[in-house]
């Protein structure tokens, strides 16, 4: 597996917690997207961390091509 399953093709839009850390699934195969819930065990993957800086909504990349990941950049939108 050298490429991410894409889990989306939108964001997810997940309202965080300030000093909060979230991991965000990197390889697409967890089932608790957009987190990661160990899944990737088997692959070249690793969760990132992100950690909220402000208690707000952030859109979590389902694409899992994002050029800014964990966040969402628009990436989804062009063709793959």
């Amino acid at each position: 597996m050298d490429k991410p399953v894409r889990a989306s093709d939108t964001p997810f839009a997940i309202d965080v917690e300030q000093g909060k850390a979230y991991f965000w699934c990197a390889c697409g195969k967890s089932q608790t997207q957009p987190f990661c819930d160990g899944s990737h065990k088997t692959t070249p993957f690793r969760p990132v961390r992100y950690e909220a800086t402000e208690t707000t909504k952030v859109y979590f990349c389902g694409c899992k091509a994002s050029g800014n990941s964990p966040l969402c950049d628009g990436t989804h939108k062009k063709p793959a």
